[in-house]
């Protein structure tokens, strides 16, 4: 079932959750996209089909991934209709995962899937 499903993905596996989850008919719980971006923001408004709650996660030394494209997905996700969109700047982290990032994570998908 769609509203049991949470796409997490790191990196390119960030990229992909924010390009198909927003382009599905069947609406997920929700999105966890850690150190990735929004590909293609330019289309996004067009092809959107629904708008799943989003939780952007990055780390501010991302030397992969610049730290401002959670601000940018943020942002063009925000200007496309999103009014779930939550963020988290993982301080003193590469392109990596913290445990703050994951604590928030786990607390995202637990809310979303009412666990």
């Amino acid at each position: 079932l769609p509203e049991q499903v949470v796409l997490f993905g790191f990196s390119q596996g960030a990229m992909m959750s924010l390009h198909i989850a927003p382009r599905r008919e069947d609406e997920i719980a929700g999105v966890v996209a850690i150190a990735g971006r929004l590909l293609r923001p330019d289309l996004l408004a067009d092809e959107v089909v629904g708008r799943p709650p989003i939780l952007l996660v990055h780390g501010d030394q991302d030397d992969v991934v610049p730290p401002q494209s959670l601000q940018l997905a943020a942002e063009a996700l925000q200007e496309a209709g999103w009014k779930d969109v939550f963020a988290h700047v993982m301080q003193g982290t590469a392109h990596g995962i913290a445990p703050d990032g994951l604590s928030v994570s786990l607390a995202f998908m637990r809310d979303k899937l009412g666990l």
